[in-house]
């Protein structure tokens, strides 16, 4: 069976592909028995290491306070960078200069400084001008530093994802006598969101995993700073390394598998009309045909 976009594999290519799968599989176990020897010849999977995450008090004293911190600072910055990307995302695309040229200054402006250097200022800032207490002031650097860097990819993605669809929806749109505002609201950006919503869930994981830079360099207490007061008290730093490491893949899977699933209802219902008739209905229509048009038989 063959389509426009895809030819089924012929008979060699089927043994290739299962000759180049056997492969990966044989280098990939090949691989983790490695790693499995080297961890086991300098004693890192030794029971003692592994046996406090075993125990409550690692989870509730260290782990599961990181992750909450974690889970605050990303939970912020979405809720303010997703917003604020759309804003200056519509704005970069007005049809006043004096609209469009600041939204993209802005824009480039902050795409371009590292997310690191944003919360370091951030920090300072703070500490210096501000009367921000100093055990909230690494959460406030954090947030400030991943609003203003993802808000402003946000700002590209929206932008792409709008201009990305077709010129006929807002001549359309025009057409009927809709304002800018209106298109905008009601036609394009409806449209767009299922087409953006790979990329914005890509920003909201690099959010999530970025919330670690706060931890390492202005010691906020997120995930992997808790981890490394934990290997700090039971001297087992490559397990709790990998420990945390599991527990981001989970909870950045959970996100991703969440945006699939909203992607795929957005999907169903813009293939549905909505509207379902009835008897009575088609029978009104019906009714409503002007005598003689073609497809009637009025006059047969």
């Amino acid at each position: 069976m063959t389509s426009v976009l895809y030819d089924a594999p012929g008979p060699r290519a089927k043994r290739r592909n299962v000759i180049f799968s056997v492969v990966f599989f044989v280098l990939l176990a090949l691989v983790l028995w490695w790693v499995w020897r080297v961890m086991d010849d300098k004693g890192q999977l030794k029971w003692a290491l592994w046996k406090p995450f075993t125990q409550s008090e690692a989870w509730t004293t260290y782990l599961l306070p990181g992750l909450g911190e974690t889970l605050k600072a990303a939970a912020l910055a979405m809720v303010i960078a997703l917003p604020l990307g759309a804003v200056f995302g519509i704005a970069r695309m007005s049809d006043h200069r004096w609209v469009r040229v600041p939204a993209g200054a802005v824009v480039e402006f902050f795409r371009a400084i590292p997310v690191l250097l944003l919360m370091l200022f951030a920090n300072e800032f703070y500490a210096r001008s501000t009367d921000v207490e100093s055990a909230d002031r690494p959460l406030y650097a954090v947030v400030t530093g991943l609003v203003l860097y993802n808000a402003s990819v946000l700002a590209e993605v929206v932008r792409a994802g709008i201009l990305a669809l077709p010129k006929g929806q807002t001549e359309a749109a025009q057409a009927i006598g809709l304002r800018k505002s209106q298109t905008m609201t009601s036609i394009l950006l409806p449209q767009a969101v299922t087409a953006m919503l790979p990329a914005i869930v890509s920003q909201l994981v690099v959010i999530v995993k970025d919330t670690a830079l706060g931890g390492v360099m202005i010691g906020f207490t997120e995930l992997l700073n808790a981890r490394g007061t934990l290997a700090a008290n039971y001297a087992n730093v490559i397990p709790s390394f990998i420990v945390v490491a599991i527990m981001y893949i989970i909870l950045n899977f959970l996100l991703t598998s969440f945006a699939s699933w909203l992607e795929a209802r957005l999907r169903r219902s813009k293939r549905s009309t909505g509207a379902v008739l009835g008897v009575e209905d088609v029978d009104e229509l019906n009714a409503a045909e002007v005598p003689g048009s073609y497809g009637t038989g009025a006059e047969k």
